[in-house]
C-alpha cells in the first residue's frame, strides 16, 4: 500500500542526517515505496476548513552533504494526504502551538503523527509531572522564595527552563553555590515562564537513557553519557550514545505511560530516564532512531512504518 506522506520539519538542508529521526523516518518510508513531500512549518494556511501548503516532492539519500533532491513545488490540499508526519524541531513557542491547531483541521481523515491536540496538551517538561511519582522531586515554579525552599531541602538542583530543547540553558547548582543569585537573575530576566527545578542526581553521570516508545509500546532505547566536564547528556551538546538493555524499573515506567500514551495518540515518543527516575517525556520530535539502530539496536523506523501502515488500512 502506497501512502503520499507529508513531513513538515524544519527544511532538510538544516538537518544532520547521521542523528536525525525524521530523516530516518523518511528513508524507510521511501524504501517501502510511499511518496514523500516536504514543507516547513511557515508554510501552512488555514483557508476555512482547508489546510494549504506549498510542498516539494522529495527524494531522499543517506549521504552526507548529498541527502536529498526536490520536484518541483506543489501547492497541494494537505487533506489530500495519507499521513502527515510533524517533526519541527522545538521550542514549543505559539507558532508550534498554531501549527497544532492547524493540523487539528485535518486529523484524523489525515493522520497527523503525533496527535496535533494532544502534542499542544503535552508540554514535555509539563506532561511528565502526571507520574510524578516515578520522578526525582521536581518544582515548577517562577518563584524565588520556593526555590530557596527546595534547595534547601535537596541541596544540589538543576534549573532549566520549562519550554527549553536539546540541553540549553541547563545548570547544576550546588549547594553553596555562589552563582546562584545571578543565575536566578539571568532566569528571571530571560524566561517569562515558570522554570524546572529538580533534585540533581549524581548518576547522570553513567548516562540519561533515552527510551523510544511506539504505539505504547517499548521500540528501543540508547544510553546517552555526558562528555567530559559537562551536564548534559544531549548527542548535539556531545554526549556520547552506547547500546543498552531496560532495566526491571525501566520496564515498569514504560508500562506506566503506555496507555496513556496510545490513548492520546502520541504515536512516537521518547522518554528520559536517570537512574531509574523519569525526567522527560518527548513527544514533539524524538530523537534517537538512528543512534539506536547504528548500536545494533532495533530498526524503529520500520516499526513506526509497519504500525502507521496498519492503522491507515484498517
Amino acid at each position: 500500500m502506497a501512502l503520499k506522506v507529508a513531513v513538515q520539519m524544519d527544511h532538510i538542508s538544516s538537518i544532520n542526517i547521521a542523528g536525525d529521526s525524521a530523516f530516518a523516518l523518511m528513508l524507510e518510508a521511501q524504501k517501502r515505496g510511499h511518496t514523500l513531500f516536504h514543507y516547513t512549518p511557515d508554510r501552512l494556511a488555514l483557508w476555512g476548513e482547508k489546510v494549504m501548503c506549498a510542498v516539494e516532492p522529495v527524494t531522499v539519500r543517506d549521504e552526507a552533504g548529498n541527502h536529498f533532491s526536490f520536484g518541483e513545488t506543489q501547492r497541494v490540499d494537505l487533506s489530500d494526504m495519507d499521513v502527515v508526519l510533524m517533526r519541527q524541531d522545538p521550542p514549543f513557542d505559539l507558532a508550534y502551538i498554531a501549527a497544532t491547531h492547524i493540523l487539528e483541521k485535518i486529523h484524523p481523515d489525515t493522520l497527523v503523527v503525533n496527535n496535533p491536540v494532544s502534542v499542544r496538551n503535552a508540554p514535555e517538561k509539563l506532561f511528565v509531572t502526571q507520574f510524578s511519582d516515578l520522578m526525582p522531586p521536581t518544582l515548577i515554579t517562577h518563584d524565588r522564595g520556593e526555590i530557596d525552599a527546595f534547595r534547601a531541602e535537596y541541596g544540589d538542583i538543576v534549573m532549566k527552563p520549562l519550554f527549553g530543547h536539546g540541553g540549553a540553558a541547563v545548570f547544576r547548582v550546588t549547594k553553596d553555590d555562589l552563582n546562584y543569585g545571578s543565575l536566578y537573575d539571568f532566569f528571571a530576566s530571560t524566561f517569562r515562564e515558570p522554570w524546572v527545578i529538580q533534585q540533581f542526581l549524581p548518576n547522570v553521570k553513567h548516562g540519561d537513557k533515552r527510551i523510544l516508545l511506539v504505539d505504547g509500546e517499548f521500540a528501543g532505547a540508547v544510553n546517552r553519557v555526558p562528555a567530559e566536564g559537562d551536564l548534559r547528556s544531549n548527542m548535539v551538546r556531545g554526549g556520547a550514545p552506547t547500546d543498552s538493555d531496560l532495566t526491571e524499573r525501566e520496564r515498569e515506567i514504560c508500562a506506566r505511560l503506555g496507555p496513556v500514551l496510545k490513548e492520546q495518540e502520541l504515536f512516537l515518543v521518547g522518554i528520559d530516564v536517570i537512574d531509574g527516575r523519569l525526567t522527560e517525556i518527548n513527544v514533539t520530535a524524538p530523537t534517537g532512531i538512528r543512534a539506536i539502530a547504528k548500536l545494533g539496536g532495533p530498526d524503529v523506523a520500520a516499526m513506526v512504518w509497519d504500525a502507521l501502515e496498519a492503522r491507515c488500512s484498517s
